[in-house]
């Protein structure tokens, strides 16, 4: 220990930063990618390229501050606090921590730019590079960076005793309903038969799915910002929990099809994933499993029910980040157990935890949806979301990148 410096937790938590980016590019990029049409796999790569540049260089100039700077009135942090001063402005020790104060803004700026990238769902494959990353910048610092200070800012989620250990309001809820309205604002595809993705390149979609799962060990495991018992505890419910989606959603979607899908194991594992984020501090192994098993099932039916629906959120932001978010932040309330974490839950006769969670989650999902449709429709007088009819039809990576995936 030097100077309240820990080596072991500073080690961590610079492993688990570069884990997270490695999940987002590439590992985000290819799942994506894999999952649209041939013809636009390089544009909808960019495209979270794009997003989570974009977001982590907003976040280091000012979307930190927003977050986690002095709290205006539990709303938002003083966005000029650390506004251009790195590090002078900074403790060396970020305070309740024993680690350097930059490599928490940078494991903090990684999660921020994943849940930029995640809302890229919306626009595949009709979208505009230069709106997108317009409203990337945009929404990092007016959704993302103010929820965050809500819950982990000292904001008012945070004095009301919402538990989210690593993003389930903050990351997915807020990315999974803002993608669903982008949707809406950037319409539907003009040139596929239905809403129904059709993957291109099932490997693509695997690989990327195994630097998912791989990643978000790290993800939600240096959400405890040291290398302790709470970060081994997040790093196995995690695993398991995301080994219980995949095998749920796929025996759903067996009950129904009559067939196995790697596609369908790849969705839940990533529900799985997805809804033990906000638990991964407070639940223990047995919890996790029933945890990332139901969100499975649930991702399941709300990727049918959009289906149905004829909403073309093209790659199911809202079915599996989005709603297996909500029965994460939910789950939380019900699971956390007092045996492995300092939080107990509904089931250990805490009752009040459920009023945080519930809270939490619903005005999470009113300010994401309020404000990314207005920063849509902004973006949409200023830029105009969509492609040209003709580009869309052709597909966009060699109009709009003069690149071809398969030069075949």
């Amino acid at each position: 220990m030097a100077g309240g410096v820990n080596p072991g937790d500073t080690a961590w938590l610079l492993t688990a930063s570069s884990m997270v980016l490695f999940m987002s590019v590439p590992g985000l990029a290819l799942f994506y990618g894999g999952l649209v049409r041939s013809r636009n796999v390089l544009s909808t790569m960019f495209h979270v390229f794009a997003a989570f540049s974009i977001a982590f260089l907003a976040w280091v100039i000012v979307g930190f501050s927003i977050a986690f700077g002095d709290s205006l009135g539990g709303l938002l942090g003083n966005p000029f606090q650390f506004f251009g001063s790195y590090p002078t402005r900074f403790p060396e020790v970020w305070p309740g921590t024993s680690v350097p104060s930059l490599i928490y803004v940078g494991f903090q700026g990684v999660f921020a730019a994943i849940a930029t990238a995640i809302i890229a769902s919306a626009l595949a494959e009709r979208g505009r590079a230069d709106a997108w990353m317009l409203f990337s910048l945009l929404w990092v610092l007016l959704v993302y960076s103010v929820i965050a200070h809500w819950v982990w800012g000292g904001g008012w989620l945070s004095a009301l005793g919402a538990l989210d250990f690593a993003g389930g309001m903050v990351v997915h809820i807020s990315s999974g309903f803002s993608a669903l309205v982008l949707s809406f604002v950037v319409g539907k595809r003009k040139f596929v038969k239905n809403v129904e993705v059709i993957p291109h390149n099932i490997p693509l979609v695997l690989v990327g799915t195994g630097i998912l799962w791989f990643g978000w060990l790290a993800f939600n495991g240096g959400s405890a910002v040291a290398a302790n018992a709470d970060a081994a505890l997040a790093w196995l419910v995690t695993a398991v929990a995301a080994a219980a989606g995949g095998l749920a959603w796929d025996l759903v979607s067996l009950k129904d099809t009559g067939r196995h899908s790697t596609v369908a194991f790849a969705s839940g594992v990533v529900a799985g994933l997805v809804a033990i984020t906000p638990a991964s501090g407070f639940v223990d192994p047995l919890s996790a499993i029933v945890i990332g098993a139901v969100a499975g099932v649930l991702s399941y039916y709300m990727v049918n029910f959009r289906i149905k629906k004829g909403w073309d959120e093209t790659l199911d932001a809202w079915a599996v980040h989005g709603m297996s978010g909500v029965w994460g932040s939910i789950a939380t309330g019900i699971f956390a157990n007092p045996d492995v974490s300092s939080a107990s839950g509904l089931l250990y006769g805490n009752l009040w935890q459920m009023v945080p969670q519930v809270v939490g989650t619903v005005a999470s999902i009113v300010y994401a949806v309020i404000v990314t449709y207005v920063l849509a429709k902004i973006v949409d007088a200023l830029i105009g979301w969509r492609v040209p009819e003709e580009v869309e039809k052709v597909g966009l990576d060699l109009p709009e990148l003069n690149e071809e995936a398969y030069n075949l």
